[in-house]
């Protein structure tokens, strides 16, 4: 049959310059796709073969093939797969060419900006219309289509420029599989288009994107003048996808040469996970943690998600969607058998499939943590002390998994001035009559293991868990108990001891002390109250339940925010001597003015103690001078 010449419906020459213009973002991917259709075409063969045992087919050596002619400035990507017969081509260009292309096409302009709002025009395209292989006229002038299906006699030439028409005409001599020549435009390093006929540059996006195809992917290197020898084939893919082997047949030391591959750190990873799903949707995940905090850990632009394969062929780096900020330390891959792309490709549908994958991921993790926790403590330790910071932000960002985080959490505590402990291992240290697990929080270990608030408690002898961290001061805020126990602040709220140190019998002896503190410090305080949490310090600063700390208002206030001002309580503690004092000199010289003196000295000591910052420095060592020079 005679050549014959095909115009394209407007639609459709509408449609290929958003290919060529809009749709990717990288030109590279144009081979991606080629080889991902060779791919394709050579898994086609091998199963139709077990399916028609009569089918006239070479399958001894499958393979990709990529040819390139620096002459001619060609690059040719050949299977001797499945092929395609003349029906089929046919088929496959009128897809995009009939009624209704308009219409995917205005919704595809429409959304443009390759979000969740252009699935519904993407997936009527994918599948329908080869669109990646149009994506070969980002970086050709014209591209020639030869083919020829297993197990016919003859194939079939299709040619186009990519504009306003296309040829298609019978090869008799076709080999079976399927040849895509692409006449390449000229390289042009500002317009970011690479030179396709450099072989460096044809290594360097078959590593990227398509390493882990099955089939070998061969590149003859260009014949130099000088030489009549033929060059060897090489291959350019190393084929070993590990996420697809039997443990067993993976050794430490491939499993730590990709590690170093996909996360570029030169140590090798502390855990290996690896994570498989079968059924109505398959996906296979190979992740890594860490045994050292990667350096942007909590920076704003930190690196964060796995890498991403449909089939074996690249799709994306750091894949946020799969992976929740708290995780963004994990490397790895996941590699899924089918997944909602938009029409590039390049960016991933929020759709129940991924959301799936997300969840597992997550609890496979938090699972392997907690296995380690209990089996291997010494590792435990090392993933904690590197990463604990990042893992306590999903108490507050992922409320499903919140029990699990906090069964794999570790915090400091007054027993042990080095070794932290579990929140479990704390409740089975719980003395007879504890009721809460009591925490305090701060900006330094010193600071607070000092602080007054735990003075009753250590008398307890109770343990206290110290949270230095910034996120600590608010997920304690999140989480009120752990396994029905319920958490609390020394430094907020009643801590609920027994009154042994007889407050309530104090309270009518001090009654008038408490209502003068009451006003003399009223633009500091809210209330001034008698405590039991203190045995050696004479007064303390507290909050309500709900009030915000002082480190965490510190912390609103360095990030530009107003905020109200907070008034504290103050608690005395009667049995000290200045306390007692103070309310004798109050009782005989209620009129003293320098009384009030001797008040705003015991709220800026209580102040002072707790690691806080005076509002007057100056206004407290001109009082204390004066106290220390009567004194003398």
């Amino acid at each position: 049959m005679s050549a014959e010449t095909i115009e394209f419906e407007a639609e459709t020459r509408q449609l290929l310059q958003l290919v060529v213009h809009s749709i990717y973002s990288n030109r590279d991917v144009f081979l991606r796709e080629l080889i991902s259709n060779a791919s394709d075409a050579l898994d086609k063969l091998r199963l139709e073969t077990y399916r028609d045992k009569d089918l006239q087919a070479d399958v001894s050596d499958l393979h990709v093939e990529i040819v390139i002619d620096q002459q001619q400035r060609t690059l040719t990507v050949r299977d001797n797969g499945i092929g395609m017969s003349r029906d089929e081509v046919v088929s496959v260009i009128g897809t995009i060419a009939k009624s209704g292309t308009a219409e995917l096409l205005e919704r595809l302009r429409s959304a443009g900006d390759g979000t969740a709002q252009e699935a519904g025009a993407a997936s009527e395209l994918i599948g329908k219309f080869g669109i990646g292989f149009y994506s070969s006229f980002m970086a050709a002038d014209r591209v020639t289509l030869i083919t020829r299906r297993a197990g016919l006699d003859g194939g079939v030439r299709w040619e186009s420029a990519g504009e306003g028409t296309y040829t298609i005409e019978d090869a008799p001599d076709a080999p079976q599989g399927t040849s895509v020549i692409l006449a390449l435009k000229p390289a042009d390093p500002e317009d970011q288009l690479p030179d396709y006929t450099a072989p460096d540059t044809i290594r360097r996006i078959v590593r990227r994107y398509s390493d882990f195809i099955t089939w070998p992917i061969r590149m003859t290197p260009p014949q130099s003048g000088d030489t009549d020898t033929a060059a060897e084939p090489e291959t350019l893919n190393r084929r070993k996808a590990l996420w697809a082997r039997a443990k067993d047949e993976v050794s430490e030391e491939e499993y730590a040469e990709f590690y170093r591959h996909v996360s570029h750190d030169w140590r090798e990873p502390l855990e290996t996970i690896r994570l498989q799903a079968e059924g109505t949707f398959e996906y296979q995940a190979l992740l890594f943690l860490p045994a050292h905090a990667p350096m942007d850990l909590f920076m704003r632009e930190h690196r964060r998600g796995v890498q991403l394969y449909v089939r074996r062929v690249f799709i994306m780096d750091d894949c946020e969607a799969l992976v929740p900020d708290y995780l963004r330390f994990v490397r790895g891959v996941v590699d899924a058998a089918d997944l909602s792309l938009n029409v590039s490709r390049e960016i991933l549908q929020q759709d129940r499939q991924i959301q799936l994958i997300r969840k597992r991921l997550v609890r496979k993790v938090l699972s392997t943590v907690r296995t380690m926790q209990a089996e291997q403590p010494e590792r435990y330790a090392t993933f904690w002390s590197e990463l604990g910071r990042a893992v306590k932000e999903g108490l507050l960002e992922d409320p499903d998994n919140r029990e699990q985080i906090l069964e794999i959490c570790s915090f400091p505590s007054t027993r042990d001035p080095v070794e932290p402990t579990t929140l479990r291992a704390y409740k089975e240290r719980m003395k007879p009559g504890q009721e809460h697990i009591h925490y305090i929080t701060g900006e330094s270990r010193t600071a607070v293991e000092n602080s007054p608030h735990l003075e009753a408690l250590r008398a307890k002898e109770y343990e206290v868990l110290l949270l230095t961290d910034p996120i600590d001061e608010l997920w304690v805020d999140a989480v009120s108990e752990f396994d029905g126990t319920p958490l609390a602040s020394v430094a907020k709220g009643e801590l609920g001891l027994d009154d042994e140190d007889g407050t309530g019998a104090d309270r009518e002896q001090f009654a008038g002390l408490l209502t003068w503190l009451g006003e003399v410090l009223s633009d500091q305080v809210r209330e001034v109250r008698l405590t039991n949490r203190l045995t050696t310090s004479p007064a303390c600063l507290v909050g309500d339940s709900h009030d915000m700390t002082p480190t965490l208002e510190k912390m609103y206030r360095a990030m530009g925010q107003e905020l109200p001002t907070i008034k504290r309580i103050l608690e005395l503690n009667p049995a000290h001597p200045l306390v007692v004092g103070l309310r004798d000199a109050h009782g005989e010289r209620p009129d003293d003015g320098e009384l009030a003196g001797t008040a705003r000295l015991l709220h800026d000591m209580a102040l002072l103690a707790e690691g806080g910052d005076l509002t007057d420095p100056a206004r407290f060592v001109a009082l204390l001078a004066q106290r220390l020079e009567r004194a003398l």
